[in-house]
């Protein structure tokens, strides 16, 4: 017996050599019915990337979102720089957690969601009114996943607010690049040999895409008839 216990003592002191990736890995207490809501929201980004850009980029390769998701990148790059640079602990309730390896402030989810709501509703302020309440849906969930983050014990209420300024300073900011800087390339990049063999265009200047999609698709469609 005595054996036994040395060698689980022994073995507890050994550090683990192998590590999990944690992206999807967000915990919550076992029967907390608000802990499992906020753990979904805390997954909003995954959803936003996965599901939302690389969609995008399959079935539409419009310019304006391809310089969306780039911001979002650039975004998660300033927040690792601006984390190592400050690196400021997570809470203590983090280590419970086990998925504390990397620092703070500012919080990387709450950046996120910020730049994806402030970038969203400047790009639809001049579109249709549906595309303009779609874009209003975003701010609530940019709030929920800030609870969600200081909620779960990922992060204290600082470091989210803090996540949440950078987002939205950094998504108005990289909104005007990409509107008077980047623009100006745009009918440079759709019609060069790339952008004519992967079908990326450029719809900034129509107000209502998609009634402009429907229209044409019927078009289209009263062509084949005809024809």
């Amino acid at each position: 017996m005595s054996g036994e216990g040395d060698f689980q003592e022994m073995a507890a002191s050994v550090p683990p050599a192998l590590k999990a990736i944690t992206l999807t890995h967000v915990r919550y207490h076992r029967g907390d019915k608000v802990g499992l809501f906020l753990a979904w929201v805390s997954l909003i980004p995954v959803f936003i990337s996965l599901g939302g850009f690389i969609s995008h980029f399959l079935f539409r390769r419009d310019l304006q979102g391809i310089c969306f998701a780039a911001g979002l990148l650039v975004s998660q790059f300033l927040n690792e720089l601006i984390k190592h640079s400050v690196a400021q602990s997570r809470p203590a309730s983090c280590e419970l957690l086990e998925t504390c390896d990397s620092h703070g402030w500012p919080s990387s989810h709450a950046q996120y969601t910020f730049f994806f709501a402030t970038y969203l509703s400047l790009l639809v302020l001049r579109r249709s009114p549906a595309s303009r309440v779609m874009a209003s849906l975003s701010w609530p969930l940019a709030f929920l996943t800030m609870l969600s983050r200081v909620y779960l014990g990922y992060h204290t209420v600082p470091q989210v607010f803090a996540g949440a300024v950078v987002g939205l300073v950094f998504g108005a900011i990289w909104y005007w690049i990409a509107n008077t800087i980047l623009a100006e390339y745009f009918p440079m990049i759709e019609e060069s040999t790339i952008g004519r063999w992967l079908y990326i265009k450029d719809t900034s200047h129509i107000a209502n895409v998609l009634k402009f999609e429907y229209d044409n698709a019927r078009a289209a469609r009263k062509k084949v008839a005809t024809d």
